[in-house]
């Protein structure tokens, strides 16, 4: 667990809850004008791609979020460099949203709210650590039992994927959560210089 935090994951770590002190003070207001509203709804907003990452709908919302952004987000940070490091935890969060709304606009439910919270950044942090120190132990909290990152993280997205397609457990934004990780995925290969479309120079080995 790491108690020096580099200053991107620090003030990410206050930004978070930061917003959600402010939604206890604004309450439902902050929730229709920056959640991530569905297309269509009458209620998106092209910001509500990037605002609805720093929003959470409970204290365990967020809890659990941030412990995650907390125990991964410092190594993360050191390995990419800050500058990097944002690049990469906006990019996921981002390609969350945009998952999350194509999925919801080809599969309407049949009630829909606002997504919110920074799950898609932090799953796509998990996926780094995953590739970047694979044979690190890592375990759940409500499963202690130490497995290497690699398969941590890959029995992660394959119980993602599952919930997601089964509607097992609805009212969680899977796709979204599968969006971070794949937006960290594409992002991670394209600095190793593994996509046709080249970086300048390779940033990971």
């Amino acid at each position: 667990m790491p108690f020096d935090l580099p200053p991107v994951t620090r003030n990410l770590l206050i930004a978070n809850v930061a917003v959600f002190l402010l939604q206890q003070v604004m309450g439902q207001l902050l929730m229709v004008y920056f959640a991530l509203w569905p297309l269509g709804s009458g209620l998106f907003g092209v910001w509500q791609i990037v605002t609805s990452a720093f929003m959470h709908g409970s204290i365990t919302h967020i809890m659990f979020n941030m412990l995650a952004l907390y125990m991964f987000g410092g190594a993360i940070e050191r390995t990419f460099g800050a500058r990097n490091f944002t690049v990469y935890y906006f990019v996921c969060a981002i390609v969350a949203s945009l998952l999350q709304l194509a999925v919801l606009w080809f599969f309407p439910p049949p009630q829909y709210g606002p997504t919110l919270g920074a799950s898609g950044a932090i799953f796509g942090l998990l996926l780094a650590f995953g590739m970047l120190y694979p044979h690190e132990k890592v375990m759940l909290i409500f499963l202690p039992i130490p497995m290497p990152a690699w398969l941590f993280v890959t029995l992660y997205a394959a119980a993602e994927l599952t919930m997601g397609v089964t509607g097992i457990e609805p009212g969680v934004a899977h796709f979204a959560h599968l969006g971070g990780m794949l937006g960290g995925l594409v992002l991670i290969q394209y600095w190793r210089g593994r996509l046709p479309w080249k970086p300048k120079r390779r940033l990971l080995r």
